[in-house]
């Protein structure tokens, strides 16, 4: 298996955390932790992820994270292959990351270890 590029992460909005929490926690008993006031991350439901606080209308339910060991080399490649940068690379607590929009405008992250 490829160390380079495998999905392990999905990301939703929420409009309520707490209320996500427990929807997700009693129907199907994910397990949280919060990273500060405007994101959790859930296990135990067969791939990690987590759900960003958003006063914004969900259009696309989720976003697709693949992880990368270089951050900057695999920008540059799907650069070059068409992709637009949606959102330049920053810094979360654990790592950082970026998105982009695939040639048909569907957008995924790509993060990697601090």
């Amino acid at each position: 298996m490829s160390k380079n590029t495998p999905i392990n992460y999905v990301e939703f909005k929420a409009k309520n955390l707490e209320e996500i929490k427990t929807f997700y926690g009693e129907a199907f008993g994910w397990e949280f932790t919060d990273y500060g006031p405007t994101y959790t991350a859930f296990s135990e439901s067969g791939v990690e992820g987590g759900f960003e606080l958003s006063e914004k209308p969900v259009v696309n339910g989720a976003l697709v994270v693949l992880h990368h060991e270089n951050l900057e080399a695999i920008k540059e490649k799907v650069m070059g292959l068409g992709a637009q940068i949606a959102v330049d690379i920053f810094s979360f607590p654990g790592g950082r990351r970026f998105h982009f929009l695939d040639p048909s405008g569907n957008e995924l992250a790509i993060w990697t270890e601090i």
